[in-house]
């Protein structure tokens, strides 16, 4: 009996270690696989339609890893909360932005990271939360969304009743104005006809005037050099007599100080003198005039009759 329970007692730890080694194993193994993954949280501001649990996470186009969880934000549902579990060496930096992108043409979206300057460091070392966040940025597919839908708002404002109403009454005016020009083409021909004419016209005037004002310019030029001899010998013979006249009254200065002071002086009573005798003159010219005979010959003018 002895020897039964010392195989029993065997046996039940030999089963025990095995388990223990097993369970120690895969507690091993999934640590390993834990500590060669890291996750981090991607919040997007826009829609993103076609992702899904598992998509593929690229970093500048390398697979580092996938999409864990898709869940909206509790606080504000216009945001998508995407859990990523991407590979622990990925270099996943503070300067590293995601944003959705297609694989192709008819690809299914992806998140795809990009950035991540040598100089900055590793997110993990800075976000202290137990799952680091990685900032986003707008995607090509949002901006084509937006762009198209701001098309579509002008669009909307273009061919709106006003502007179609406007387009209308427009039309309406140029086929009236066609209807108009039509009715007159005969007169618009002679307009254009008349209007051709005095082009030809004003041509010839301009070519005539270009002539002639090459010509006086010629003329100008040949002449330019005698006017300007000429020009500088009348200055030259101003300057001289300027001179002579400037000696002739340094020369003759005490002379014409002396009639500035004296002759000036005594030209008043002379000037009056000669008015007095102008008087004069004219008054034995009236009486010559009148009665010559008898003012020579010193007689009287006979008195007039008066009777009583």
């Amino acid at each position: 009996m002895e020897t039964k329970a010392n195989y029993v007692l065997i046996g039940a730890f030999t089963i025990i270690v095995s388990l223990f080694l097993l369970l120690f194993a895969l507690w091993a193994a999934k640590y390993s696989s834990e500590k060669s993954w890291q996750e981090y949280l991607v919040i997007f501001n826009e829609p993103v339609t076609g992702l899904s649990e598992g998509s593929s996470v690229q970093y500048n186009g390398i697979s580092v890893g996938t999409v864990e969880h898709l869940s909206l934000a509790p606080d504000d549902p216009r945001r998508v909360r995407a859990l990523l579990r991407l590979q622990a060496n990925a270099p996943v930096k503070t300067d590293t932005r995601a944003k959705m992108s297609m694989t192709g043409i008819t690809g299914s979206p992806i998140i795809q990271l990009t950035g991540g300057s040598p100089q900055s460091p590793m997110l993990v070392d800075v976000d202290r939360r137990e799952i680091p966040l990685i900032e986003t940025e707008p995607s090509a597919l949002q901006n084509i969304a937006d762009t198209a839908n701001r098309l579509v708002a002008r669009m909307d404002e273009l061919l709106s009743e006003e502007n179609v109403e406007r387009v209308a009454s427009t039309l309406e005016n140029i086929e009236a104005l066609t209807g108009s020009i039509a009715d007159q083409r005969e007169d618009l021909r002679a307009l254009i006809v008349n209007a051709r004419e005095a082009s030809e016209q004003l041509e010839a005037t301009l070519t005539t005037t270009n002539q002639v004002v090459q010509d006086v310019d010629r003329e100008l030029v040949q002449k330019l050099p005698d006017l300007v001899a000429k020009l500088d010998s009348t200055l030259t013979e101003l300057d001289s007599a300027a001179a002579g006249a400037n000696g002739i009254i340094n020369d003759n200065r005490a002379a014409v100080s002396s009639f500035a002071n004296d002759g000036l002086a005594q030209l008043g009573p002379t000037l009056g003198e000669l008015r007095a005798l102008v008087r004069d003159l004219r008054r034995i010219s009236d009486r010559l005039d009148n009665n010559p005979t008898d003012y020579l010959l010193g007689r009287d003018a006979p008195k007039e009759f008066e009777p009583e």
